[in-house]
């Protein structure tokens, strides 16, 4: 059978598409990430078996589709319930491993300690080290490249009775070769290396621990010794003093227990929880309600200039929410805002942004606007697959509008429309587009440690935990979305339930 050039073309395609896929798999394994490696390797594999293989022709189209879901659904979702049961943190960042390593470089100030100064010999440079003490001990280096970089440049030093005879290095140029001086370690001539410790003094330098049989740190001083507490996440002395960097640690439960035991977390918790819920109720209710009365004044066949009123209604879903969010948070502005300036009028001065239940409302109002057309949209769809002939035999029972609407219309509109209720409840949920871009959150709760306030949702108040909290707690905000999650699928699968059982 002869190949068409489309073929060909698609061939060529993964081929390409095969070489950078295998391309991937030593970046991610020099990453110190072999689970991503193997993650690719055996997507390749199976893309290959796939598409070669005549016998698997149909899975050729379902693959693409379950591993999209895998990427972008199932492994979020594992990896943030994996990290809820650490105490991954900006103060635990690092792996045990890598926080012991950190531990182990920290160098401390020895006993000797000399002023430098630096010369010029040629294209070369000369060190020379004097002590500050009654011998005057002097030191000098045989001519060396200064070298910046990641490996030490190691020089020696010898006994000298006087300056070298080089051209002393300016201040203002000695500044410009700070990188070479740091990347430079003298050697005395007992053995003794000396690390730069201000611009113009050389100090002896030592590791400040050394790494004991059972994994603990010995102080070189003899003094400390620091052992891993895998339940705070940090090396501790015997007194209990911890020592940064903190190291990931697995903390079990303990996260979950905070949002629902520890006072700090969980009285905000219920509050946001009992707001969210309403939020997303309300305005799910709002949206359907003010759409489906449009959809039918719409539908209304003696209303004239229907197509300028279907285009001026549109508007709002044609302009982006990230546009008429900030539009609407200037027009609520509690002393410039057109919204307030017309209700000062009246002797009105409502505190948009300060009073807790008015920041409730106006959010409500705001997304009511951003998505009432949305819904409309769906119910005019709706009414137009209405037989007309339900609405002429109830004309001639004498049926008014209000019985059409609610024996006719609600009843034949709500069946088909209840699962996008119920996508529209779920997106209501997490909406942190619209409480970042109007309200932030505020205003804030005054009796809470963690930052949370009265228009926070859910998903906004564990953004605040993750990136806007001084500790930011990245286990702590996985937890919560774990717990997000799992009570958006819990509303979903029992609104889907009730729904199947008045269906039937």
């Amino acid at each position: 059978m002869r190949r068409s050039p489309l073929h060909y073309g698609l061939a060529v395609l993964g081929v390409i598409s095969l070489l950078a896929g295998l391309a991937l798999v030593p970046l991610f394994y020099h990453a110190h990430q072999p689970l991503f490696a193997l993650g690719t390797v055996a997507v390749l594999g199976l893309a290959v078996f796939i598409y070669t293989s005549p016998r698997f022709y149909p899975y050729r189209y379902v693959v693409p589709g379950v591993l999209a879901v895998i990427v972008f659904i199932v492994f979020p979702m594992a990896y943030t319930l994996g990290i809820s049961f650490t105490n991954y943190s900006s103060q635990h960042l690092l792996s045990k491993e890598r926080a012991t390593d950190v531990l182990l470089q920290k160098q401390i100030a020895g006993d000797q300690s000399f002023d430098m100064k630096l010369y010029t010999v040629g294209d070369r440079y000369q060190l020379f080290f004097q002590s500050d003490d009654d011998d005057s001990k002097k030191f000098v280096t045989a001519p060396f490249e200064l070298k910046a970089g990641k490996d030490e440049n190691h020089v020696a030093l010898t006994a000298a009775t006087a300056e070298p005879n080089g051209q002393p290095v300016l201040l203002k140029d000695l500044f410009k070769l700070q990188a070479g001086l740091k990347n430079t370690v003298a050697v005395l001539p007992t053995g003794e290396e000396l690390r730069q410790s201000t611009l113009r003094r050389f100090a002896q330098s030592k590791p400040a621990y050394k790494q004991a049989a059972d994994g603990s740190l010995v102080g070189t001083d003899g003094k400390s010794v620091l052992k891993a507490n895998m339940k705070t996440g940090f090396f501790e002395d015997a007194q209990g003093q911890q020592f940064e960097p903190g190291f990931r640690s697995n903390v079990g439960w303990g996260n979950y227990w905070r949002v629902f035991n520890d006072p700090a977390f969980h009285q905000p918790f219920l509050r946001i929880f009992t707001w969210t819920v309403g939020f997303a109720t309300f305005n799910t209710l709002f949206t359907f309600a003010i759409g489906i009365v449009l959809a039918i004044l719409l539908n209304w066949e003696a209303l004239k200039f229907r197509g300028v009123y279907r285009m001026m209604l549109f508007l709002p879903y044609a302009v982006p929410a990230f546009i008429s969010i900030p539009v609407f948070k200037g027009l609520f502005n509690e002393n410039l805002g057109e919204i307030n300036l017309a209700l000062g009028l009246f002797g009105l001065h409502p505190g948009w942004f300060s009073e807790p239940n008015l920041a409730r409302a106006m959010v409500l109002i705001v997304n009511t606007w951003l998505g009432y057309p949305y819904m409309m949209i769906l119910c005019m769809g709706l009414i137009k697959a209405i037989p007309e002939e339900l609405y002429e035999a109830s004309a001639l029972a004498g049926a008014g509008p209000l019985m059409n609407f609610f024996r006719i219309t609600l009843p034949l509109i709500l069946r088909p429309i209840a699962p996008l209720l119920i996508a529209s409840f779920a997106f209501n949920f997490n909406n942190l587009t619209l409480i970042a871009l109007l309200t932030s959150g505020g205003p804030d709760f005054l009796d809470t440690q963690v930052p949370a306030g009265a228009t926070d949702l859910l998903v906004s108040y564990t953004y605040r935990i993750a990136f806007q909290d001084s500790g930011q707690n990245y286990a702590l905000a996985s937890a919560i979305s774990s717990i997000v999650f799992l009570l958006v699928a819990t509303l979903a699968v029992v609104n889907l339930k009730l729904f199947k059982v008045n269906k039937g």
